[in-house]
């Protein structure tokens, strides 16, 4: 889930941008989530998990899903699995082709769809990716996952109070999934309420399919309230000594915008009064 967001707080927006904090669940957990997304049927053999692999295992694994596409680009499955790779190593732009043909071959299937509106939320195309998600969804069967998902797209565009309640939405048919009370929480952290980002967050972390983008998520709330080692015990659970490493590294390197973060609220604070 890589691009540069607008949000609602111009000022608070250019920080964001620079530390990718909307991205976070993915450059720190080393794609976790979008690692379960992966169909069967037209997965080559690996020697690894893909939960696993590493950035240039990643690629490889891209461009062998790749050749399987290649071979027959009416393969749903295989379109699927190759875009999900694609956005997997940071190929936005080519997810996004590679799921506009997927979508014109089948433009009634709510999986397709659902995989083109994230590839193009992720490539940028923030208007056109809720579009999608909204002609994915349908009324007498609605899908918590893409409300969820329609939530991320409002909350890049800025409007919190709708993407609030598209969670809430989700949560009502999903009780206490942990990755929508985590988009949840990096609402509000979006917002700079990090009492309440965390709150959420701890929630997530609290159910028993939270994963590891979970918890990297609460470590990055954690760590911007100046608990610094903390976030760092957090971001460092359930993960290889080579993950642990990077994440440390990736968080260390956020949270040292800590002072330029505070001195943000202060001065917006200021310009309130």
């Amino acid at each position: 889930m890589a691009t540069r967001q607008t949000f609602s707080y111009p000022r608070t927006g250019r920080i964001l941008q620079g530390l990718s904090i909307a991205l976070v669940a993915v450059s720190l957990a080393g794609c976790a989530a979008q690692k379960k997304e992966l169909t069967t049927g037209s997965i080559p053999k690996f020697d690894k998990p893909v939960q696993s692999m590493t950035a240039s295992e990643l690629s490889r694994a891209a461009d062998s899903i790749g050749n399987a596409y290649e071979k027959n680009p009416r393969d749903r499955n295989a379109g699927l699995n190759y875009a999900n790779m694609l956005r997997m190593t940071g190929r936005n732009g080519q997810a996004l082709a590679v799921m506009q043909q997927v979508a014109i071959v089948h433009p009634s299937d709510r999986e397709v769809l659902a995989a083109y509106g994230k590839a193009q939320a992720a490539a940028g195309q923030l208007e056109q990716a809720l579009a999608t998600i909204g002609r994915a969804q349908t009324p007498d069967r609605p899908d918590w996952k893409l409300k969820s998902a329609e939530g991320a797209i409002l909350d890049q565009l800025g409007r919190a109070p709708e993407a609030r309640q598209r969670y809430r939405e989700a949560l009502d048919m999903q009780p206490n999934e942990p990755s929508v009370l985590s988009n949840l929480g990096m609402s509000y952290l979006l917002a700079k309420d990090l009492k309440t980002a965390e709150t959420y967050l701890r929630s997530a972390t609290n159910q028993p399919a939270a994963d590891s983008s979970v918890r990297q998520n609460l470590a990055l709330a954690v760590g911007l309230q100046g608990r610094f080692q903390e976030a760092e015990d957090i971001a460092m659970q359930e993960l290889s000594p080579d993950q642990a490493a990077a994440n440390v590294k990736y968080l260390r390197s956020v949270l040292s915008q800590q002072n330029a973060w505070q001195k943000l609220a202060k001065d917006e604070d200021k310009g309130t009064n």
